[in-house]
Protein backbone atom coordinates (compact mmCIF):
# COMPACT_ATOMS: atom_id res chain seq x y z
CA UNK A 1 0.00 0.00 0.00
CA UNK A 2 1.20 3.53 -0.70
CA UNK A 3 1.79 6.42 1.72
CA UNK A 4 -1.72 7.89 1.32
CA UNK A 5 -3.25 4.51 2.13
CA UNK A 6 -1.05 4.19 5.22
CA UNK A 7 -2.01 7.72 6.29
CA UNK A 8 -5.69 6.83 5.94
CA UNK A 9 -5.13 3.65 7.97
CA UNK A 10 -3.57 5.78 10.72
CA UNK A 11 -6.58 8.09 10.71
CA UNK A 12 -9.03 5.17 10.84
CA UNK A 13 -7.03 3.51 13.62
CA UNK A 14 -7.09 6.73 15.68
CA UNK A 15 -10.85 7.15 15.27
CA UNK A 16 -11.57 3.50 16.12
CA UNK A 17 -9.10 3.32 19.03
CA UNK A 18 -11.86 3.47 21.65
CA UNK A 19 -13.62 0.43 20.17
CA UNK A 20 -11.89 -2.64 21.58
CA UNK A 21 -13.98 -4.92 19.36
CA UNK A 22 -12.27 -3.76 16.15
CA UNK A 23 -9.46 -5.93 14.78
CA UNK A 24 -6.98 -4.82 12.14
CA UNK A 25 -5.69 -7.14 9.41
CA UNK A 26 -3.91 -6.85 6.10
CA UNK A 27 -6.19 -8.34 3.44
CA UNK A 28 -6.22 -8.11 -0.35
CA UNK A 29 -3.74 -5.23 -0.40
CA UNK A 30 -5.95 -3.34 2.03
CA UNK A 31 -5.53 -2.52 5.69
CA UNK A 32 -8.88 -3.90 6.85
CA UNK A 33 -10.64 -3.07 10.09
CA UNK A 34 -12.98 -5.84 11.20
CA UNK A 35 -15.84 -5.87 13.67
CA UNK A 36 -16.76 -9.31 14.98
CA UNK A 37 -14.75 -10.91 12.17
CA UNK A 38 -16.42 -8.96 9.34
CA UNK A 39 -14.83 -6.15 7.36
CA UNK A 40 -16.14 -2.79 8.50
CA UNK A 41 -13.84 -0.54 6.44
CA UNK A 42 -10.48 -0.76 4.74
CA UNK A 43 -7.74 1.72 3.89
CA UNK A 44 -6.67 1.26 0.28
CA UNK A 45 -4.02 2.56 -2.07
CA UNK A 46 -4.57 6.20 -3.00
CA UNK A 47 -6.18 6.99 0.34
CA UNK A 48 -9.43 5.34 -0.74
CA UNK A 49 -11.70 4.05 2.01
CA UNK A 50 -13.42 0.73 1.35
CA UNK A 51 -16.75 0.75 3.22
CA UNK A 52 -19.01 -2.24 3.77
CA UNK A 53 -22.69 -1.32 3.96
CA UNK A 54 -26.10 -2.85 3.50
CA UNK A 55 -26.75 -3.31 -0.26
CA UNK A 56 -29.92 -1.21 -0.18
CA UNK A 57 -28.24 1.58 1.78
CA UNK A 58 -25.25 1.42 -0.56
CA UNK A 59 -27.51 1.99 -3.55
CA UNK A 60 -28.42 5.41 -2.14
CA UNK A 61 -24.92 6.23 -0.84
CA UNK A 62 -23.40 5.74 -4.29
CA UNK A 63 -24.97 9.04 -5.36
CA UNK A 64 -22.69 10.99 -3.01
CA UNK A 65 -19.70 12.79 -4.49
CA UNK A 66 -16.52 10.70 -4.47
CA UNK A 67 -18.33 7.38 -3.91
CA UNK A 68 -18.19 4.47 -6.36
CA UNK A 69 -18.85 0.76 -6.29
CA UNK A 70 -15.67 -0.97 -5.11
CA UNK A 71 -13.52 -2.86 -7.57
CA UNK A 72 -11.41 -5.72 -6.21
CA UNK A 73 -9.05 -7.14 -8.77
CA UNK A 74 -11.04 -7.82 -11.93
CA UNK A 75 -14.35 -7.86 -10.08
CA UNK A 76 -16.74 -4.96 -9.58
CA UNK A 77 -18.49 -5.54 -6.28
CA UNK A 78 -22.15 -4.90 -5.49
CA UNK A 79 -23.47 -1.80 -3.76
CA UNK A 80 -22.62 -3.35 -0.39
CA UNK A 81 -18.96 -2.48 -1.03
CA UNK A 82 -18.16 1.17 -1.68
CA UNK A 83 -14.94 3.03 -2.42
CA UNK A 84 -14.87 6.54 -0.95
CA UNK A 85 -12.22 8.70 -2.59
CA UNK A 86 -9.71 10.70 -0.60
CA UNK A 87 -11.39 13.90 -1.87
CA UNK A 88 -14.49 12.92 0.14
CA UNK A 89 -12.40 12.28 3.29
CA UNK A 90 -10.78 15.68 3.69
CA UNK A 91 -11.11 15.91 7.47
CA UNK A 92 -11.75 13.56 10.36
CA UNK A 93 -15.41 14.61 10.46
CA UNK A 94 -15.87 13.24 6.94
CA UNK A 95 -14.04 10.03 7.81
CA UNK A 96 -15.90 9.63 11.09
CA UNK A 97 -19.24 9.93 9.28
CA UNK A 98 -18.29 7.02 6.98
CA UNK A 99 -17.11 4.94 9.95
CA UNK A 100 -20.47 5.59 11.64
CA UNK A 101 -22.35 4.51 8.50
CA UNK A 102 -20.35 1.28 8.34
CA UNK A 103 -20.89 0.55 12.06
CA UNK A 104 -24.62 1.26 11.87
CA UNK A 105 -25.07 -1.04 8.87
CA UNK A 106 -22.97 -3.76 10.55
CA UNK A 107 -25.13 -3.52 13.69
CA UNK A 108 -28.32 -3.93 11.63
CA UNK A 109 -26.83 -6.84 9.71
CA UNK A 110 -25.31 -8.62 12.62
Amino acid sequence: MDASGEELADRVRALLAFDGNVEEKRMFGTRAFLLEGRILVGARTGGVLLVRVDEEHGASLIARPGVTTAVMGPRTMGTGWLDVSSSALVDDGDLSAWLDIAREDAAQDG
